[in-house]
């Protein structure tokens, strides 16, 4: 049940009228309490779209009552008019609720540059307030698609020290422009733990640093990336930082994942993985320029095992090393050793659909791993002819 499944939420996913297709376009997420606590984290684009400057506003004092989001629209780069009509959303949105605009989250996805047909998604609200249950996750999970292939929802149930359970869900919508700075998409994530805002944001952002920041697609980062977490203590048990961390992590990364497995026209989901670093910073840039490079993503994408391109990519970066003691692996078969020709490369199969790259750079001990996918021609039709 996703979003749903810790006590005190309901959520709903209707037809607003929003996609030409029909399919449901409208979601809304209520919490019910007793506490309101949340934390969010939104794209560091610095053309971001209405919603985003509107949300961010809303969470400055660490309470949101409820989320309502549409696909079929970004509402971005759409001037006064787009964050009014977002002010609007929310102003609909609190009174059909019974509480403060000042306290709905609004996210938006679909087509930049176009404002919204506003009739019908204040028509919709309506709609989705009078739809909401506690078993409405997977329907607001759905709601919120648009080219994605499939709904994204993950669920974990952990203990306090006390031995109360608690409950972590969380949807995400995201198939392409998956390059994040600091959340990915459009990501809500719900919990029944009794947990500060303050606290909230702290784990929140440790746990975005190395999930959805390492799901990095095509390079290309939304207007609209909103991740946000909201808490209602409704279960009363009381984790640490550290518990609590754990699970949002392990929800976080689940999702991340599953973005880059539903990546538009892939054909392999490629984990970057750069150890024996010199920093964790020097690992996460060495492993983000290969899955930025266009040249390597083609030759996975081709079944061509070219270390070359990934040693090409490294050397373009910051990162402590020399360049003679690299080492590179695809699928366990170190086809470079050395900076030089490794083991044969005619033994690398790269027929799975997952891929794993491991870089060596024998520089000290740290390590980091990021996700993408190949560059295939699929991926140029559906973005070559998306434009809704």
């Amino acid at each position: 049940m996703s979003i749903t499944a810790p006590q005190g939420f309901r959520a709903a996913g209707v037809t607003a009228g929003l996609k030409a297709s029909g399919n449901p376009d409208l979601a809304l997420v209520v919490n019910d309490g007793p506490a309101k606590a949340a934390a969010a984290v939104f794209t560091s684009n610095r053309v971001a779209a209405a919603p985003v400057h509107w949300s961010r506003e809303v969470v400055k004092d660490g309470r949101v009552d409820a989320v309502i989001l549409n696909s079929g629209g970004a509402n971005a780069c759409t001037g006064p008019q787009g964050f009014q009509n977002a002010h609007t959303t929310a102003e609909k949105t609190a009174e059909a609720l019974g509480v403060s605009a000042t306290d709905v989250f609004v996210c938006s996805t679909g087509l930049i540059g176009e404002q919204l047909p506003m009739e019908k998604i204040l028509a919709g609200i309506g709609t989705a307030t009078a739809g909401l249950s506690s078993d409405g996750g997977s329907d607001a999970a759905t709601a919120i698609m648009t080219t994605d292939s499939v709904s994204k929802q993950a669920v974990f149930t952990g203990t306090d020290a006390d031995g109360n359970e608690f409950t972590i869900g969380g949807m995400a919508k995201g198939a392409g422009m998956l390059a994040p700075g600091l959340a990915t998409m459009l990501v809500v994530i719900t919990t029944d733990a009794e947990v500060l805002p303050d606290m909230l944001d702290v784990v929140l952002r440790d746990a975005t640093r190395v999930t959805f920041d390492r799901a990095d697609s095509d390079g290309c980062m939304s207007t609209n990336d909103t991740v946000v977490l909201l808490a209602s203590g409704a279960s009363g048990a009381v984790p640490s930082a550290v518990e609590f961390g754990k699970g949002l992590t392990q929800v976080c990364a689940e999702l991340a994942r599953k973005l880059i497995g539903d990546a538009e026209g892939a054909s392999h989901d490629i984990a970057i993985r750069t150890f024996n670093a010199a920093s964790e910073r020097d690992a996460e840039v060495v492993s983000r320029s290969v899955a930025r490079s266009n040249l390597f993503k083609a030759a996975i994408f081709g079944k061509d095992p070219n270390w070359g391109r990934v040693l090409s990519a490294v050397g373009t970066t910051d990162a402590a090393f020399e360049p003679d003691r690299l080492n590179v692996s695809m699928n366990g078969v170190q086809i470079c050793r050395n900076g030089s020709i490794g083991d044969d490369r005619g033994l690398v199969d790269l027929e799975p659909r997952e891929v794993l790259v491991e870089i060596d750079l024998q520089a000290g001990a740290a390590e980091a791993t990021i996700w993408t996918n190949d560059l295939t021609h699929d991926y140029v039709h559906e973005n070559s002819a998306y434009s809704s």
